[in-house]
């Protein structure tokens, strides 16, 4: 296991400016919402994000993966990282506030922890992670609300959209590791993409027919946003920050993100949080913080014992 990295001031900056572009992400998709189809906003925001993604590749001199297999591993990727929680994520925000979708995103972490244990040899847990994973699981349960364990509405099948969406980004983590390693990264973020807008967009003219285009200026922005900023500028800044400032620093950004969507969702949407909302929110971080050895520092796994990857 390599040291974690000292963040920088600089790094700060830049995972700061991240949390706020994915932060901004939730208050876009429910702007966009007002006049625009689940499908069709994911498909936009996915298609347009390709096509900027491709540019910067060419720009860069990036050789064009021809395998077969690569393909294969960019379908299944662009489905797990972006059709399956984008959908998720936008189908869930119909119902309820954007700053508490962000809080269930925050716990993408704690179902990459989990499902790593399971498939990996060398990311099995530890006490220390246990600990954190059961903190963030008892802050999941907390802002679900005990309502949602008794009866069947439209809020709580968006809420466990939401929980779907953070289980997909973990099986995502998961497959990129087995199956992408080794390519340069823009080139990996261009081809997942591509596949998630061969899945999204055939979705939308299905489910949402042929687009409109007489949108308002701010459903607009909105869409410009989520493809330009928060989708492919957010890939290639997310890119930077880890190489400046490594994995575990940069998982910080989850927890980061959630209070920037709960304050623009107060102050543009005027959302009000249900109370739960915030002990769930600080189980979840405290848990992601025990995850990432901030708190309760894990040991160290020697590598011999740990044995490779499944």
């Amino acid at each position: 296991m390599e040291p974690q990295k000292t963040l920088t001031p600089a790094a700060w900056a830049e995972l700061m400016l991240l949390a706020l572009i994915w932060g901004g992400s939730f208050l876009a998709n429910r702007l966009a919402l007002n006049e625009v189809g689940v499908f069709t906003t994911v498909a936009i925001r996915v298609s347009v994000a390709c096509v900027v993604l491709w540019a910067v590749v060419a720009a860069r001199g990036l050789g064009l993966p021809r395998a077969p297999r690569i393909w294969m591993a960019f379908l299944v990727m662009g489905a797990l990282n972006n059709a399956i929680p984008f959908t998720l994520i936008t189908w869930g925000q119909l119902t309820i506030p954007s700053g508490l979708a962000a809080i269930f995103n925050a716990s993408t972490a704690v179902m990459g922890v989990l499902v790593a244990a399971l498939l990996f040899r060398d990311e099995r847990l530890t006490g220390s992670r246990l600990a954190g994973v059961l903190l963030g699981l008892a802050g999941v349960i907390v802002v679900i609300g005990p309502e949602a364990l008794t009866t069947l509405n439209l809020t709580s099948v968006s809420q466990l959209a939401l929980l779907g969406a953070a289980l997909s980004y973990a099986l995502a983590a998961v497959w990129a590791r087995k199956r992408l390693r080794g390519l340069p990264p823009q080139v990996a973020a261009a081809g997942m993409l591509t596949a998630s807008s061969l899945i999204m967009l055939p979705l939308a003219l299905w489910y949402d027919g042929l687009p409109v285009w007489h949108h308002s200026a701010q459903t607009w922005g909105a869409l410009a946003y989520m493809a330009l900023v928060s989708t492919a500028g957010a890939y290639l800044l997310y890119y930077r920050v880890l190489a400046v400032a490594g994995a575990g620093n940069l998982s910080l950004v989850t927890l980061l993100t959630a209070p920037f969507a709960i304050l623009l969702g107060a102050l543009v949407l005027d959302e009000v949080l249900p109370l739960r909302a915030w002990p769930g929110f600080a189980l979840i971080a405290t848990g992601l913080l025990v995850i990432d050895g901030r708190i309760l520092p894990r040991r160290k796994i020697p590598r011999e014992l740990s044995g490779p990857g499944r």
